[in-house]
């Protein structure tokens, strides 16, 4: 069952989603070299206490951390560690969570660690992070599922990728519902699979968690012996995109966005919703 949300639970997800927000910000800044990914989980502690927020990445499923931190060819779910240094040189994802008044917000982006980064590297993130922009974009009445992944596949597909060969979308993980739990119905796909069909209609109060992955080479990964960090089989980087969305009458919230996705949305020629806290 798809859960929809009235004006008054997506205001509070939107209060949610700007925790997450404030804990990109602040790690964005502390992910430089010579910084542990388990200081990045520290400054994520500091921002979810500083907003009296609970985090719904720690001990979910086990999960022993409170945001994960991919680097280079991890996927998605690596855990925070004092082993892990990031270096000059290194692509990350974060991805994080936050509970406000028990409703959820979840997103990631991709972040460069000091300079120096090829073209195919910085061209990676850029078509990732296009790509679920695109998939927000489909976020329309009368639309369904099936369009958001075909928008976020579309996009990719037609993006060159320097040096030659393709971009792997990664097959295993994908977006979902979210709401009053983190992970919820429906799973949305990064690419159309005719399988699976349309999925339902996007009716005002549907909420997603868009968040394409996208590597340099394969879509395949595999999971590592501590049973979460994901990479990809041929040890190519990727990248990891991810808002959380609200669908209301007035258009898309990006809710876990600080302007709610008006300026992007704008530039696609779409009118973001009012921000219902503004």
């Amino acid at each position: 069952m798809v859960q929809i949300k009235s004006p008054e639970q997506i205001a509070k997800m939107r209060e949610a989603g700007l925790v997450v927000a404030a804990i990109h910000a602040a790690t964005r800044e502390a992910a430089v070299p010579g910084a542990s990914t388990r200081d990045l989980d520290q400054v994520a502690r500091k921002v979810l206490a500083e907003h009296d927020a609970k985090p719904n990445f720690l001990g979910y499923g086990g999960f022993p951390a409170t945001i994960c931190t991919s680097v280079n060819e991890v996927v998605v779910h690596g855990i925070p560690s004092d082993d892990v240094i990031l270096k000059d040189g290194d692509i990350i994802s974060i991805d994080c969570g936050a509970i406000i008044d028990g409703w959820h917000g979840d997103a990631a982006y991709t972040a460069f660690v000091g300079s120096g980064h090829s073209p195919e590297l910085v061209e990676l993130s850029r078509v990732t992070e296009e790509s679920m922009w695109a998939g927000i974009a489909a976020m329309k009445q009368g639309n369904r599922l099936v369009d958001v992944s075909r928008a976020i596949e579309t996009y990719i597909r037609r993006q060159p990728k320097p040096g030659g060969g393709k971009y792997g979308i990664i097959e295993d993980y994908g977006g979902h519902g979210i709401g009053t739990e983190m992970h919820m119905d429906p799973h949305l796909l990064n690419y159309v699979d005719r399988k699976r069909g349309k999925g339902p209609k996007l009716v005002p109060g549907f909420c997603l968690a868009i968040e394409p992955m996208v590597s340099l080479g394969t879509p395949r990964t595999e999971v590592l012996s501590d049973d979460w960090t994901v990479i990809t089989t041929d040890g190519t980087w990727s990248s990891h995109w991810e808002h959380s969305v609200a669908l209301t009458e007035q258009g898309p919230l990006v809710l876990t966005a600080p302007d709610g996705g008006k300026a992007k949305l704008a530039e696609l020629g779409i009118t973001a919703a009012p921000d219902p806290l503004a």
